[in-house]
């Protein structure tokens, strides 16, 4: 077979040698390619979910098991909203996480009209570039005066009038839980 030789070094590609190619058509001549006319399809393999991430959702598992219940309000409803018109699947994608949370604003520390003044700007220039699922931490409370969510309340009914929002839901505990939202904006802006 020949030597061995070694391998080009990473993100280096080189064009195989003729004597590679020859060895190579040597070693498939006598191949006879199948005949068939039936087609299967197989689901792909799941994707592979890096260590990081697992212990990010196993560490998110226990603080949620070791913490009071807050994620959810009472009666088990998340914050969500589903512009009229639009098919339930389009919140139910976004809640499985169909989209990739393309940018991320962070409301702490702002007062309303801080954050609202943000929020405007930051889904406008979302829109400009062209993304379309954000993620907006409006925190859940925890230093307010009576540990409420001031903001929470606020960003959902800011976010429902906003005609480029289509949907929105509570994000995933390992990215906010009950203190963040993901969102779901229109794919381009309309001209007036």
């Amino acid at each position: 077979m020949g030597k061995p030789r070694s391998l080009p070094a990473a993100g280096k590609s080189k064009r195989p040698l003729p004597e590679d190619i020859a060895l190579f058509r040597r070693a498939v001549a006598d191949a006879v390619p199948l005949v068939t006319d039936k087609v299967h399809h197989e689901m792909p393999p799941p994707l592979a979910i890096p260590r990081q991430r697992q212990q990010e959702r196993g560490a998110a598992a226990l603080g949620d098991s070791l913490a009071p219940l807050e994620t959810l309000p009472d009666g088990g409803d998340e914050l969500s909203y589903l512009k009229p018109g639009l098919p339930r699947t389009v919140l139910r994608d976004l809640r499985r996480g169909r989209w990739v949370t393309r940018d991320q604003l962070d409301l702490h520390g702002l007062n309303r009209d801080e954050a609202r003044e943000m929020l405007g700007q930051f889904l406008l220039a979302s829109l400009t570039r062209g993304h379309r699922c954000l993620r907006i931490v409006h925190g859940k409370g925890l230093r307010s005066p009576g540990r409420e969510p001031v903001l929470k309340q606020l960003v959902k009914n800011w976010l429902a009038s906003r005609p480029e929002v289509l949907a929105y839901c509570q994000a995933q505990t390992a990215e906010g839980g009950s203190g963040a939202v993901v969102v779901l904006l229109k794919s381009f802006i309309e001209k007036r």
